[in-house]
């Protein structure tokens, strides 16, 4: 099996002249993006992933890519997403929270910096936190009875929507205008304190996912009712910001 790079730097030389030598022209810029372009990087743990932005005739050619995309999957690289100038400026007020997470958590590996001028238009993100705030909240409710309040259900669950409320909490505090901070748990207390909420059950989900707390079937329990408290009071504290 092929060794994960130690540093994504170590990549990014191959990884740029294998797709010139498939696009040329086409290849407008190649962009790392996530953990990977921070120093939360871990070493065959995270996964390396790329936006890849093509010409409208690259973009068209998909095609070319598929052996590429065999090869770099062998080190970790994901599956890169393909875009285009036009797709990304015409998306800005649908995924507004995506892309203002790619323009906070990214490194230039080729070309064109296609991320750095973006801007977002202040109403669209706020619905988009909204609709995504209401729409978790949904799934866990629906999660919660599914279970029957079983643990290990519960516990799959809240650890794999924490990187959601992450970037919707990083999307709330542009909103108000107040300094994102750079590590999860930062975020995370920097979010609740702007709508006068309680980080704890945040922390204590997000030290599951990280292996930090392993709660007993009960604690658990209780812990996921106080998240769907929690995220019921955020999904009405946004509903009524203004706008």
């Amino acid at each position: 099996m092929a060794k994960t790079p130690k540093d994504p730097k170590e990549i990014f030389e191959e990884f740029t002249a294998d797709y010139k030598e498939i696009y040329g022209d086409d290849l407008v810029s190649i962009v790392l993006y996530g953990s990977g372009a921070t120093t939360d990087y871990r070493p065959g743990k995270s996964n390396l992933n790329f936006i890849i932005v093509l010409t409208d005739n690259g973009i068209e050619n998909l095609d070319k890519a598929f052996p590429l995309v065999k090869k770099w999957r062998k080190k970790k690289v994901g599956v890169p997403l393909f875009l285009t100038e036009d797709y990304i400026n015409s998306s800005l007020d649908v995924y507004p929270i995506e892309y203002l997470g790619f323009q906070r958590r990214h490194m230039v590996v080729y070309g064109k910096n296609i991320l750095e001028e973006l801007h977002f238009d202040r109403e669209c993100l706020r619905l988009q936190c909204e609709r995504e705030i209401k729409g978790k909240l949904l799934l866990l409710r629906h999660a919660y009875l599914e279970s029957e309040g079983r643990g290990s259900g519960l516990k799959q669950v809240a650890i794999r929507s924490i990187p959601a409320f992450l970037a919707i909490f990083e999307g709330l505090l542009h909103l108000k205008d107040e300094t994102v901070p750079v590590t999860k748990r930062e975020v995370i207390r920097a979010g609740c304190e702007a709508f006068s909420l309680e980080s704890k059950v945040f922390d204590r989900i997000l030290a599951i996912r990280e292996g930090e707390f392993k709660p007993d079937k009960r604690a658990l329990k209780e812990l996921f009712k106080q998240y769907l408290n929690t995220v019921r009071s955020l999904a009405l504290l946004v509903d009524r910001m203004e706008k």
